[in-house]
């Protein structure tokens, strides 16, 4: 590319330097050249203007950090990409290109799904501008996925966790002791308002009122309202805080900063407690868990856990239904009813066999 004009031409060459030295002096002859106009093609966009335009009108929509920190790393990924592989202009993104640039991802499963749906808005983006022709990260095929594991923590390592909570602070002295009941308090809402790491650590203390909580959730903006145990409400009343209006937070510095913190902790709370594969979200698949297996209909689960579909709750949670579980225990028990006659012969022989 040649101020922004595509330039197709046989160096005659297959020895690298050569071929640089010739296309120095192509671009030299080129600069040289006054009877060529130099206009460059306004539809020649490049990958850094075409993605600082995407993330601009992103803001301008109001998308979360989340989500926009998820289109910067893409972003970042892309364009570093492109220089490795000489390319500056959108346009050069072709199907085989973008295929190669998705073979450099170490993501796998929902994540380079989610990494593709990312870069297949970022094309229709700038098909909707004009900037392309066509989509190609559309004719990209999806990734091939599983189904997320739903681990929820035993009940024996529920009461692990929560004994480990008075082991944490054995070493620092008080402010480790005082730590340690905040890290329980953390601990304790995790588990029974089914909430995310996030909405814990940002809770405002002005959210529990009269033994409920009211939280809109950062992730789908879904209104959360959810009673909690009194053993969870003295925990959070007596508990120390640095700040008067959060409770597990300054309010200072990035949220995503103080998330990482917590989790830290939280990591070598599960040490402690020995409790393999521990992480803060699996409190919210016990929370989930506990509710279905004690017969709370999955449409009002997915309400407490802020989804905006219950489909989406069918997905990570439809296992664990205790209405499916039986429905589907009855089917079998009635397919017996209908068993051909040698099972009553098996039957009476394995009852003898017993008895022998």
């Amino acid at each position: 590319m040649l101020d922004n004009f595509r330039v197709r031409k046989s160096l005659r060459t297959g020895v690298w330097s050569q071929a640089d030295r010739k296309r120095w002096g192509i671009e030299k002859q080129w600069d040289e050249d006054k009877s060529i106009s130099k206009d460059p093609d306004p539809k020649l966009v490049t990958v850094e203007q075409a993605w600082d335009e995407l993330l601009r009108d992103l803001k301008a929509r109001g998308r979360q950090d989340s989500t926009l920190y998820k289109y910067q790393l893409l972003f970042a990924q892309m364009t570093n990409f492109a220089r490795a592989n000489r390319l500056r202009f959108l346009a050069e993104f072709n199907v085989p290109t973008l295929r190669k640039f998705r073979e450099s991802w170490p993501n796998q499963n929902f994540a380079a799904q989610k990494k593709l749906e990312h870069l297949r808005s970022f094309f229709r983006f700038a098909q909707a501008s004009g900037w392309i022709a066509d989509n190609p990260a559309a004719k990209l095929q999806s990734h091939k996925t599983r189904r997320p594991q739903v681990l929820p923590f035993t009940r024996e390592e529920v009461a692990r966790i929560w004994a480990a909570c008075d082991a944490y602070g054995t070493h620092n002295g008080r402010a480790g002791r005082e730590y340690a009941r905040r890290l329980r308090g953390l601990a304790l809402l995790l588990r029974y308002s089914g909430l995310r790491i996030g909405d814990v650590v940002s809770l405002e203390r002005g959210k529990i009122a009269e033994g409920k909580l009211f939280l809109c959730t950062a992730k789908t903006g879904t209104e959360v309202y959810c009673p909690l145990p009194d053993f969870v409400l003295l925990a959070l009343a007596s508990m120390p805080s640095s700040s008067g209006k959060y409770f597990f937070w300054t309010g200072q510095g990035k949220l995503k900063s103080a998330v990482g913190d917590w989790q830290r902790s939280l990591k070598k709370l599960f040490r402690l407690a020995k409790v393999s594969d521990g992480h803060a979200h699996r409190f919210r698949h016990t929370f989930s868990v506990e509710l279905l297996l004690a017969g709370v209909p999955i449409e009002r689960v997915s309400i407490l856990l802020g989804h905006s579909s219950v489909r989406i709750t069918e997905k990570y949670y439809a296992a664990w239904v205790r209405e499916r579980q039986e429905q589907l225990e009855a089917d079998v028990r009635r397919s017996w009813s209908v068993l051909p006659a040698e099972s009553g012969t098996n039957l009476a022989h394995a009852k003898s066999e017993l008895v022998n």
